[in-house]
């Protein structure tokens, strides 16, 4: 791990978050999804850190934050980030870069607090609910999206296997050969295997009902996100291509976008380089 990533904790009102910062200039958050941690953003974070001042949450209940009973909704984990940002950094307007499940969650933090976020990243997830049917994520629903919301089952038959479990996704997601090292999944089983973890990640689906209420209720108002957003997809076999810039174009004034060549779903360790220069030019 270089020395210069820079470890904190924020104690907000109903959950302790762990946090590591780099980097100077313009503040960006970075939001992880599952089955991962900050960690994700290990291999950007570098590349960006001379013009931007880069913050990577580890979620509550995941990484080395704490983990409440409740709050797995997009808008309560939004809400954390928020807080993080506003109160405990003092940044008043930053960019949201989300990846997988921090993707919906970086769609919330913009659209409930639109007059602070300059610009909105998703990566490889759509907004859940802005498709008129369908899964609440968009697209073919995947099997594991079913399998994670059973009551207690997930957690009864991954206890003990947790790196079966979660090298299956890493292993079967990405179009690059070798993306994760044998450290790298070491460090998401570490944190995974926690008490409370794995029940934790698993309520980040068992909320897609509410997601999808929330969203839909604000679209209904006639909202669309008035800041510059960026949609990107792995343009592999493994990733979801254009789904993402197709999403944002429904629901935010300014939409651009596409895919990633050659990518799976892993993209800010599958395509690093071409993650940071895309993020680069958007960001500018």
């Amino acid at each position: 791990m270089p020395a210069e990533f820079s470890h904190h904790y924020a104690n907000l009102k109903d959950v302790r978050l762990h946090y590591v910062t780099l980097g100077n200039g313009y503040p960006v958050v970075l939001i992880h999804g599952w089955p991962q941690t900050w960690y994700e953003w290990r291999r950007v974070m570098p590349l960006l850190a001379d013009s931007f001042t880069l913050i990577a949450p580890d979620l509550r209940g995941l990484g080395d934050s704490s983990r409440p009973a409740s709050g797995y909704d997009k808008k309560t984990l939004a809400n954390d980030v928020w807080l993080l940002m506003s109160e405990s950094l003092g940044h008043r307007r930053f960019a949201v870069v989300g990846h997988d499940w921090g993707a919906p969650v970086a769609f919330r933090l913009a659209a409930d607090h639109a007059d602070a976020v300059s610009h909105l990243v998703m990566l490889d997830v759509p907004v859940p609910g802005d498709q008129p049917a369908g899964s609440g994520i968009g697209g073919t629903p995947r099997w594991h999206h079913l399998f994670n919301r059973v009551p207690d089952l997930p957690e009864a038959l991954t206890f003990g296997r947790e790196r079966i479990f979660l090298e299956y996704f890493f292993m079967n997601g990405t179009d690059q050969a070798n993306v994760f090292s044998d450290a790298d999944i070491a460090e998401y089983v570490r944190t995974y295997s926690q008490p409370g973890a794995m029940r934790a990640g698993f309520n980040f689906y068992r909320n897609m009902t509410k997601d999808v209420a929330d969203n839909r209720a604000t679209f209904a108002t006639g909202f669309k996100l008035p800041m510059p957003t960026l949609g990107l997809g792995g343009g592999g076999s493994r990733g979801r291509g254009e789904l993402v810039v197709e999403s944002l174009r429904r629901v935010a004034v300014r939409a651009e976008g596409g895919s990633i060549a050659d990518c799976g779903h892993f993209i800010p360790e599958e395509k690093p380089r071409e993650l940071a220069d895309r993020l680069r030019a958007f960001l500018k």
